[in-house]
């Protein structure tokens, strides 16, 4: 990461971080638009779930949303460390500007129990403004694809595969992965360890992956460090040397 892109993002964070309060929810900006939404939110959850279990990532497709998502995780802390080691990573060639959000994302407030509350308080609004002739039907549609994506976060247990032995290599064998990972959330993952080269993924078979580093130590750090990693709630990533 060079040291332009760090100063940009922590000089655009410091204008308005210090009067947010530590919340469960990331605040990301400066991402790439052109990239489509299930793939942006693929790598960022790639990213991101390497500091705790992530409970929804929220990108939408509307003009007002552009170049933005959330990122919820299950606890603060790992929300805070998010924060402070990725400011300023350079995320598809731009540093990534992170604050807290200014609320608490539903899935936060379905664990604590107080959804139900605030859920018919905004029904009451909703009704209000339909009364008054206010169109409330986006705020009814986001909602409903948040709680979506909410549901389709849950976690399922998968069974640890063995992985054969073989000798020291610069490429690595990756197994595992989801039908539709794209090559953008495993490079996000692998080119924050020293090395790095390249992935490439293997026309026809889904699942499988290598990713090559300069030399066989620099590919069995990130081994080491990625070996069993959920790239999904639902797929864990199982990491050997390739033969």
């Amino acid at each position: 990461m060079g040291d332009t892109g760090t100063a940009t993002a922590a000089a655009a964070t410091s204008t308005f971080a210090h009067d947010i309060q530590p919340n469960h929810t990331i605040y990301v900006r400066n991402l790439k638009e052109k990239l489509k939404v299930d793939e942006l939110k693929k790598a960022l959850y790639a990213l991101f779930s390497q500091f705790g279990p992530i409970l929804e990532v929220v990108a939408l497709k509307t003009f007002k949303m552009r170049g933005q998502a959330f990122v919820v995780f299950k606890d603060i802390g790992s929300a805070t460390k998010a924060l402070r080691d990725l400011q300023g990573f350079m995320f598809f060639g731009r540093p990534l500007i992170i604050n807290y959000a200014k609320s608490k994302s539903d899935a936060i407030l379905k664990l604590e129990g107080t959804y139900e509350e605030l859920r018919n308080q905004r029904i009451a609004k909703r009704r209000q403004e339909q009364a008054e002739g206010t169109d409330a039907a986006p705020k009814l549609k986001k909602k409903q694809r948040m709680d979506q994506e909410v549901a389709a976060s849950a976690t399922v247990v998968v069974p640890v595969v063995e992985v054969e032995q073989v000798p020291p290599s610069n490429r690595l064998f990756v197994q595992n992965l989801p039908e539709e990972c794209p090559e953008l959330a495993l490079s996000v993952l692998f080119q924050r360890f020293p090395g790095y080269k390249e992935v490439r993924m293997v026309p026809g078979k889904k699942g499988i992956a290598f990713v090559e580093f300069s030399t066989d130590v620099e590919a069995g750090v990130a081994m080491t460090g990625l070996q069993l990693f959920k790239i999904t709630p639902e797929h864990m990533m199982q990491i050997s040397y390739a033969k």
